[in-house]
């Protein structure tokens, strides 16, 4: 005799969930923090351990939180460090960063060229020339396509 054809229980799953093509956003909440410490990175700048305070900025950058202010506050410091740095002292400051570090540089490079600031567009392509040197291409791709912005 045949089965029962009449039960339904298998059309409760959902077969959408197994189709590669669907693209869910991952949520990754506000797991960024807040940023490097401002009144740290400002000590090491005014005792001049430029080199330190760029590393601070770079490992605290806050690339996973969707608070706008402490994007800008975050930017605007690490801006304030590139600037500090002078242009001879860069190519030292680009070989002791990790290739993380690079990739976050380049996302502020890149960011500070999306303001177009005629003040600092020199000094950020100098140190573009500068993390592409340690980077490489791949640098410049992961940060063009990271979803991620700082």
């Amino acid at each position: 005799m045949s089965k029962n054809t009449q039960s339904q229980a298998f059309r409760k799953l959902d077969v959408d969930q197994y189709n590669e093509d669907n693209y869910k956003e991952e949520d990754v909440g506000d797991q960024g923090g807040v940023g490097p410490d401002e009144a740290e990175v400002t000590n090491l700048l005014n005792v001049g351990k430029n080199l330190d305070a760029l590393k601070i900025v770079l490992r605290n950058a806050p690339i996973n939180t969707k608070n706008q202010q402490i994007k800008e506050g975050s930017f605007n410091l690490t801006i304030r460090v590139l600037l500090s740095i002078k242009t001879s002292q860069m190519e030292d400051s680009d070989k002791s960063l990790s290739p993380s570090e690079v990739d976050v540089l380049m996302k502020y490079i890149y960011k500070g060229w999306e303001k177009r600031n005629e003040q600092w567009g020199g000094h950020l392509l100098a140190w573009h020339e500068k993390a592409f040197a340690a980077g490489g291409l791949g640098s410049i791709v992961r940060v063009l396509s990271d979803r991620k912005r700082v």
